[in-house]
């Protein structure tokens, strides 16, 4: 139902706020996914933002118009899963360099926001598949101390989106 998607979609940003890792890939270069650290916030409604340098694998070739790419996610608890499809471009928007800025992305840029090897890369999320597990007191207390879940103890709830 309606509420159910809501809740899940709501639930991805929350979780993806937590532990904002992704494993990023792009279909057509055939090529493993990467991890990468997601930037994003409500200004910037379905888009993800990575910060990478111009010779990663992601970065190269991309064009102007950009690749379609593929970004999986599993939250801290292993109790949500995303796989999410969209359109990753590089950009060259120093609003959105300066907005994400951090400490962290700072010490993989010897030269700073300026450094010549930087590039921003934008992931325009066309569409979505979220699984949220749902288990319940008995089956968390089985997996904590090893014993054996039944299909019973966890109830699924999965949903496809377009974003």
């Amino acid at each position: 139902d309606m509420t159910d998607r809501c809740d899940i979609i709501a639930k991805f940003w929350n979780e993806l706020d937590d532990s904002p890792f992704v494993m990023l890939g792009i279909p057509a270069q055939g090529a493993h996914s990467v991890p990468m650290t997601a930037q994003f916030d409500d200004d910037y409604p379905n888009q993800l933002f990575f910060f990478t340098a111009k010779d990663n694998r992601l970065a190269e070739n991309l064009g102007q118009g950009g690749v379609e790419a593929m970004a999986q996610f599993a939250s801290k608890g292993h109790d949500f899963f995303a796989c999410l499809r969209g359109r990753l471009t590089p950009i060259k928007d120093h609003d959105i360099r300066d907005k994400f800025w951090s400490k962290a992305v700072d010490a993989w840029f010897e030269g700073g926001k300026t450094d010549p090897h930087l590039d921003v890369l934008k992931f325009d999320l066309i569409d979505a598949e979220m699984w949220l597990a749902d288990m319940d007191v008995e089956g968390l207390f089985k997996m904590i101390f090893g014993g054996d879940i039944n299909r019973d103890d966890a109830r699924e709830k999965h949903i496809e989106t377009a974003m």
